[in-house]
C-alpha cells in the first residue's frame, strides 16, 4: 500500500472498512486505551502489526494483521467472533499504528508466539500458490487421465442440460400460468440434479427460475425470460462443436466449467498495466463469501474483474482496498467479451491512484452493456464510469442516476439492498454531478464507487 517502511495514513486504513458502521467502531478503538502488547516489525519493510484489545470478555481480543499478503494486500485475523472483514479491531489496530512509535513500536523481534504462527501459515499457503518449475512435463498417462476425466464430466453435464431441456418442455407445454402454484421443492431437486452432473452453473440458472415462480405480476414475462436463457445454454452446451472458440469458452463458463488461475497464468498472455481498484464487494450466501475486486488499466483502458472466495465464514485472503493502484500482470479468462481475470507477478507495492478513470456518460454505460450483452446474452450486468451525474431519489420510480448533461437518467437498481449507501452518495454529491462506478444491468445500475475527490465505497 505504501513505499517500504512507510507507515499508513489513517484515510488509507478507513478505506478498508466493509461498512459505516464499521468505519465508526474502527475509529474508537484506535485509541491506546483498549491496547495492550501492540507492536509491528518492520523487516523487509512489509512487516505485520498486531495487539490485544480489552473487550467484554475475561479475555482480550487478539489481532494481527499481515500489511502485504497474497496479491499485495493486507491479511486480518481478529480472535472476536465478527464476520465482517476487516473486524473493528484491525481496522482500531491499524489507526493506533498510524500514529506513529509513540503509539506502536516496531522493531525486527519476532511478534508473540499467537501472531506469528498466523503469519507463518498465510507464509505456506502463499507459497503453495506460487507456480513452481517442473522439472518434466506430465506424462503420457497422466495426460491420458486427464483427457478421460473431462470427457466423462462433458458427459455427465450433457446429460444434465438435456435432462434439463425435458424439464422446460414439460413446463411449457403446461403452460406458464400452470407453474404459479409450483412447489419450490421440485426446481430445488433439480438444481441438486445439476450440482450432480457437475454444472454449479445450470444449477444456478434453475434456482433463480424457481424464485420467479412466485414473483408478482411481472411473473409470467420473467418466467419466460429465464426459460429462454437457460434453453439457450441447454442448447449451447449440446452444440458446443458448432460455435465460435469465444463463444464456445463463455458457454462453457456459464454452465460452471472453470480453468485453473495456474494453468491460465502459465499459458496466457499476460496484460501488464497500472490497475486501478476501482471497487471491491463482497457477498455471503451462507456457505461462502465471494469477493468482486474490480480493476481498471490506466493505459489500456480495459475493466477486469478478480473473484476470490472464502468457505466457512473465513473471508477471501485477497484484498486490494478501493483507490489503490497497482502495477501488475493480469491474465484473461478465455470469453466471447473477456472480463474475469487472475492476478499474475506485480512489480511494485500497491500505491495511492493519482486520479479516477475518466467517465462516460449515462448513453455510453447502456451502449456498452448492450454490446457485451451481444456476445454473452447470460449476462446480468457489465462495469461502468460515469461522470457528471446527479443521484436522485424519486419515491415514484425509486433512485436515479441523471446526467448533468443530456437530460437522461439511469435508474438505480431497486435491489440495492444498502439505502444507506444510497443516501450517502447523494450525501458526497450534495446535488452536484460526481464520477461513479458500478454495474450496469437489465435491473437498472448499482453504485460501488463515487470519487469526490476521493474514493469512497458505498
Amino acid at each position: 500500500m505504501n513505499p517500504q517502511g512507510e507507515r499508513w495514513t489513517a484515510e488509507q486504513v478507513l478505506a478498508l472498512a466493509p461498512d459505516v458502521a464499521s468505519r465508526k467502531a474502527g475509529a474508537e478503538l484506535g485509541v491506546p486505551g483498549p491496547w495492550s502488547a501492540a507492536g509491528a516489525r518492520t523487516e523487509g519493510g512489509a512487516g505485520a502489526v498486531w495487539g490485544e484489545c480489552a473487550g467484554s470478555g475475561s479475555k482480550p481480543y487478539r489481532t494481527v494483521v499481515d500489511l502485504s499478503g497474497p496479491g499485495g494486500g493486507p491479511g486480518f485475523h481478529c480472535s472476536c467472533p465478527s464476520r465482517k472483514f476487516p473486524c473493528k479491531h484491525a481496522l482500531g489496530l491499524l489507526l493506533l499504528w498510524t500514529e506513529g512509535e509513540d503509539a506502536v513500536r516496531a522493531s525486527d523481534a519476532a511478534p508473540p508466539g499467537w501472531a506469528g504462527e498466523w503469519l507463518e501459515r498465510r507464509q505456506r499457503a502463499e507459497r503453495a500458490t506460487e507456480p513452481q518449475p517442473a522439472a518434466a512435463g506430465p506424462t503420457a498417462a497422466d495426460t491420458e487421465a486427464a483427457r478421460r476425466r473431462s470427457e466423462r464430466r462433458a458427459q455427465r453435464i450433457a446429460a444434465g442440460a438435456t435432462e434439463l431441456e425435458q424439464r422446460l418442455t414439460d413446463l411449457l407445454r403446461g403452460g406458464l400460468a400452470a407453474a404459479e402454484g409450483d412447489a419450490y421443492g421440485p426446481w430445488e431437486e433439480t438444481a441438486a440434479r445439476m450440482v450432480d452432473a457437475q454444472a454449479p452453473g445450470l444449477a444456478a440458472r434453475v434456482r433463480e427460475l424457481a424464485s420467479v415462480t412466485g414473483s408478482g405480476a411481472e411473473r409470467a414475462a420473467r418466467l419466460l425470460e429465464e426459460c429462454a436463457l437457460l434453453h439457450t445454454l441447454n442448447q449451447g452446451y449440446l452444440h458446443l462443436d458448432r460455435l465460435p472458440e469465444a463463444l464456445a469458452a463463455t458457454v462453457r463458463t456459464r454452465v460452471g466449467i472453470t480453468s485453473d488461475a495456474a494453468t491460465l497464468l502459465a499459458s496466457a498472455a499476460p496484460v501488464r498495466d497500472l490497475w486501478l481498484v476501482l471497487a471491491q464487494q463482497d457477498s455471503d450466501d451462507g456457505r461462502l463469501i465471494t469477493r468482486k475486486i474490480w480493476l481498471h488499466g490506466r493505459n489500456t483502458g480495459r475493466t477486469a474483474l478478480l473473484l476470490s472466495h472464502g468457505a466457512g465464514g473465513r473471508a477471501p485472503e485477497l484484498s486490494l482496498p478501493t483507490g489503490l493502484a497497482l502495477d501488475a500482470d493480469l491474465a484473461y479468462y478465455p470469453a466471447a467479451r473477456p472480463l474475469r481475470a487472475a492476478l499474475g507477478a506485480r512489480h511494485a507495492a500497491p500505491a495511492p491512484s493519482p486520479a479516477p478513470p475518466a467517465g462516460g456518460d449515462v448513453a455510453a454505460a447502456l451502449r456498452a452493456y448492450g454490446e457485451a450483452l451481444r456476445d454473452d446474452p447470460w449476462l446480468e450486468s457489465w462495469p461502468a464510469v460515469v461522470s457528471a451525474v446527479t443521484p436522485v431519489p424519486d419515491p415514484e420510480h425509486g433512485w436515479q442516476l441523471a446526467d448533468a448533461y443530456s437530460g437522461s437518467a439511469l435508474p438505480v437498481d431497486p435491489r440495492c439492498g444498502d439505502r444507506t449507501g444510497l443516501w450517502r452518495l447523494a450525501a458526497i454529491s450534495g446535488g452536484s454531478p460526481v464520477t461513479v462506478f458500478g454495474e450496469c444491468g437489465h435491473r437498472g445500475f448499482t453504485p460501488l464507487t463515487t470519487w469526490a475527490p476521493e474514493p469512497v465505497a458505498l
